[in-house]
């Protein structure tokens, strides 16, 4: 197995754990705090979008008025 030349059986079982472990944290974390994403971060997505695509446009027109 391409995996046993770098990590011994512990340490494969120790990262499957773990990563299953953090997830679940993170999911179950995510869920406790819904209350105050809706309430504080309203339309952030609508946001990061806009600002996001403004930063695009001006960085893909300073490409093309700049040459490279």
């Amino acid at each position: 197995m391409f995996l046993n030349a770098f990590f011994s059986t512990g340490r494969i079982i120790f990262i499957i754990f773990f990563v299953i472990a953090f997830s679940a944290v993170l999911v179950w974390s995510y869920k406790k705090d819904t209350k105050n994403h809706e309430r504080y971060y309203k339309n952030a997505g609508k946001k990061v979008a806009i600002y996001g695509g403004i930063i695009i446009a001006i960085f893909v027109a300073l490409r093309i008025l700049l040459g490279n």
